[in-house]
């Protein structure tokens, strides 16, 4: 009985072993599952596009920091795209890991990796960023690899040069020479050619002029014999003074893709009016006695809204190879901000008393100025105003904004004569319109109408321009 019992806890004992061998592994292979699918749970952040047109942006600053908890609409970082600088947010839930891309780095392509999240839990300290989305080096520029011995010379390649560098190199004799350049994008600056001439010690080169002897001297009518002409008088020097290579921001060069597209694809064409402010100006003051503060463009927006309702085909858009009447008057206003121009949205402008058009346009160019427009408030519109009368300019024609087919550019408003011999403030627009969808007639309909509902401002809040012609539209 003794030796039954005895065997039967050996066993036991190899049972209990075998299970806890059999757990054992099961942990292990456990462990080495999480650590291989660590990553797993890995959210990647890309470079979006925030624009029908945008190729690339720059981040401008990060609002999270590695470590951080990201919840759903969460500010993650400021973008500069082509047009504006946009806060982008995200959808996601978890940590913020890696940051890919710093701050203040521009020229990002669209769908680079930028950052990294993980879930709430993870190890984010550890995790692997993907091998392919280590950023280039800033620039685009290698690594200089040194020969022993052999001298490096540095392999920045010339590129486009200003007539200070290019006459300085002239002097030292410097084409063919590989001259490191500090620039914007590498682009040698004059600054860079002094730094070499001073660290090699070069001296400038005599340029061998070649003396050309007239075969017979000029005389002129009196007989007087002109002495030859002797060689070209060297260039001024200008040894210290200073230049400025300005760098193109995104926006700038997506305003001068634009610009030269519109001019080169859309057939131009221009008409202007001119018509008297003294309604405006005297409805102006009876609302600021009333503590409504208004501007004479606040007017001018309403106007062309009204406008645009009676004269539809001005307020339309293309639509690929066809254009459009837009169902909404939605007016897009030129705000000048230090990155370039952009155009907010006054939305159903036409629908909107003068006083919520003046508040609707401070706060957007506030909101412009500051970098801080949203998408919808600057994407789309169906006509655009662009003034320049606040800095004088009395008229001019404006380059229209596609894919909308018409843009009014607004002077100065100015003193002028009366045919009854009294003084009265004018004011002159002119209309930029694409003529393939608007004719001369249909556009001369739409600045009379304007010019109508400007001279009778009562027409903004309870009727229709007095105009015959405008009535046809109604």
């Amino acid at each position: 009985m003794a030796s039954a019992i005895s065997h039967l806890g050996r066993v036991l004992s190899r049972l209990k072993t075998a299970e806890i061998v059999k757990v054992s592994k099961c942990i292990s292979q456990s462990r080495l599952f999480h650590l291989q699918n660590a990553n797993r749970a890995v959210m990647k952040v890309d470079m979006p596009s925030l624009s029908p047109t945008m190729s690339e942006g720059s981040i401008i600053k990060w609002h999270k920091k590695e470590g951080d908890m990201v919840a759903p609409g969460d500010d993650l970082c400021d973008i500069q795209t082509d047009k504006a600088m946009v806060t982008l947010d995200t959808d996601e839930e978890g940590i913020l890991a890696k940051i890919i891309i710093p701050e203040n780095t521009t020229d990002i392509k669209v769908g680079t990796l930028i950052a990294v999240m993980v879930e709430e839990g993870d190890d984010w300290q550890n995790v692997q960023v993907p091998t392919d989305a280590v950023p280039p080096a800033p620039g685009g520029d290698q690594p200089v690899q040194e020969t022993a011995g052999t001298p490096t010379e540095p392999t920045t390649t010339v590129g486009p040069i200003g007539p200070s560098v290019r006459k300085l190199m002239e002097e030292y004799n410097l084409f063919g020479v590989s001259v490191p350049g500090t620039g914007p994008h590498g682009r040698l600056t004059k600054g860079d050619i002094l730094n070499y001439i001073k660290a090699k010690s070069l001296s400038k080169q005599t340029l061998p002029v070649e003396s050309v002897q007239p075969t017979e001297p000029a005389v002129t009518t009196s007989g007087q014999a002109v002495p030859p002409a002797g060689p070209p008088r060297p260039l001024q020097d200008i040894e210290g003074a200073e230049f400025i290579d300005f760098e193109l921001t995104s926006m700038r060069k997506t305003i001068a893709k634009r610009l030269t597209q519109s001019k080169t694809t859309i057939p131009h064409a221009y008409i202007s009016v001119e018509c008297n402010l003294g309604a405006v100006t005297k409805m102006r003051n009876q609302l600021k006695s009333e503590n409504v503060k208004v501007s004479v463009n606040d007017f001018i927006i309403k106007a062309s809204a009204i406008a645009l309702q009676r004269v539809p085909c001005v307020n339309s858009v293309w639509q690929g190879d066809t254009a459009q009447s837009s169902p909404a008057v939605d007016v897009s206003v030129a705000v000048a901000t230090d990155q370039g121009l952009i155009t907010p949205i006054v939305k159903s402008a036409a629908h909107l008393p003068v006083d919520e058009i003046s508040s609707t346009v401070r706060e957007l160019a506030m909101k412009a100025r500051e970098g801080k427009l949203q998408l919808h408030e600057f994407q789309g519109g169906s006509f655009t105003i662009s003034n320049l009368g606040m800095f004088g300019i009395s008229e001019f024609t404006a380059v229209i904004n596609p894919p909308q087919t018409a843009i009014m550019a607004v002077g100065a408003s100015r003193l002028v004569v009366s045919s009854e011999g009294k003084p009265q403030t004018n004011l002159t627009v002119s209309l930029s319109y694409d003529s393939r969808v608007i004719d001369e007639t249909e556009a001369s309909r739409f600045l009379e109408v304007w010019r109508d509902v400007m001279e009778n401002p009562s027409f903004m809040i309870s009727g229709s321009p007095k105009s015959q012609l405008a009535a046809d539209f109604a």
